[in-house]
């Protein structure tokens, strides 16, 4: 599932307007590979779901 981020942008997280990648859903948030190459888990409130 691709998202896009709609939240402030922060050069170490995550860019406003860029679409992602969702790695898995756990316990209802998103696993995203951020700016800083890492994958961490974000709340799906900050994203709009491209596609599935």
């Amino acid at each position: 599932m691709n998202v896009m981020y709609i939240g402030k942008t922060s050069p170490l997280e995550l860019t406003n307007g860029k679409i992602y990648e969702v790695l898995s859903i756990e316990r209802g948030w998103y696993r995203i590979v951020d700016e800083s190459g890492e994958d961490y888990l974000f709340p799906p409130d900050v994203f709009k779901v491209i596609e599935y």
